[in-house]
């Protein structure tokens, strides 16, 4: 099933200003419905445990994923929820499978289940998780996707896997759909873009236009080898955005979260700039072939920003599905 992403909103980061941990669930809720009822038709969070450089230091505030998009589940209606992206190694994949349904139930068939190798090492290290080689990972990945799809499809499911197997699993009550839509984080040409040709309902991307219109001919080129019509997938790209009311005032947003000890890695790829500018870049991504736009937001704690973002940018979504509607 294709993807249904065309504008989505990350939440990368959970220390906001003034907000205090009993007040941080409130504003994430706030956060959500804010987007929800501007436009946007996705939410996301990471799949981490410790906060990732670069953007925060590791003892900043980091909540565990599905639990938080179930209860934002709870207070949204419409906009899809998953996981960018659910790390291979955090999970068995049956549990992951049934977390992933149980979500989609809650909230009424808006489950996407992003998940790709994983890389954080160091937060291995300190939970516990084993860290196997990239080449091994990519196997967990695979034998995960054999058995999520299995799981999301059928009433019961065997799969034999290289390191993961399941035998006459149930995975009761079904998705509301029928199935989840899946989505692959990473832009490996060999064997990522190849996982997401063969299983896959999405991708996601980072990177410039021309980054983008590589890496979709790469896909491309798996899908006419597989046999997979690659307008059946949903190339979508994750960004840094600091949008204002004009250009000068998102240049000056930047100048503070420099000065506040932003991530200058985060701020050099970012798109800057007031709603006129956005649309310009957003477009040009667009042109190279992508059909979803996904935004994370240094100020997303920030509900005026929320809401700009999305009243800027879901009119040029609506229009580009229009066209290709």
């Amino acid at each position: 099933m294709r993807a249904p992403i065309r504008l989505g909103l990350q939440i990368s980061n959970f220390n906001y200003p003034g907000v205090s941990e009993e007040d941080l669930f409130q504003r994430l809720s706030d956060i959500a419905t804010t987007a929800e009822s501007s436009g946007f038709d996705s939410l996301f969070v990471m799949d981490h445990l410790h906060q990732i450089p670069p953007v925060g230091p590791p003892e900043n505030w980091m909540l565990e994923g599905n639990t938080i998009l179930a209860a934002l589940a709870a207070r949204t209606s419409r906009v899809n929820l998953g996981l960018l992206v659910g790390g291979v190694t955090y999970r068995n994949p049956a549990l992951l499978a049934k977390v992933t349904t149980t979500l989609d139930v809650i909230s009424g068939g808006r489950a996407i289940l992003g998940i790709g190798a994983a890389w954080f090492e160091q937060e291995h290290v300190a939970y516990g998780f084993d860290f196997p080689s990239l080449g091994e990972r990519f196997e967990h990945l695979e034998d995960s996707l054999q058995i999520l799809r299995a799981m999301f499809t059928h009433d019961t499911a065997t799969v034999e896997g290289k390191h993961h197997s399941v035998k006459e699993v149930r995975n009761n009550p079904r998705p509301i759909r029928g199935d989840i839509p899946i989505m692959i984080g990473g832009s490996g040409e060999k064997k990522t873009l190849r996982m997401v040709a063969q299983y896959a309902d999405a991708s996601n991307f980072f990177g410039d236009a021309e980054r983008m219109r590589h890496l979709i001919g790469v896909l491309e080129g798996h899908c006419e080898r597989l046999g997979r019509d690659p307008t059946e997938i949903t190339k979508t790209r994750l960004g840094t955005l600091v949008i204002g009311q004009t250009d000068e005032d998102a240049k000056q947003k930047v100048a503070a979260l420099r000065e506040g000890g932003a991530s200058e890695q985060a701020l050099a790829s970012a798109i800057v700039g007031g709603p006129e500018t956005v649309v310009e870049q957003a477009t040009e991504l667009l042109d190279a072939g992508l059909d979803a736009l996904i935004f994370g937001s240094p100020d997303v704690h920030d509900l005026e920003t929320v809401a700009l973002i999305g009243q800027t940018l879901s009119p040029l979504l609506a229009e580009r599905e229009a066209v290709v509607a």
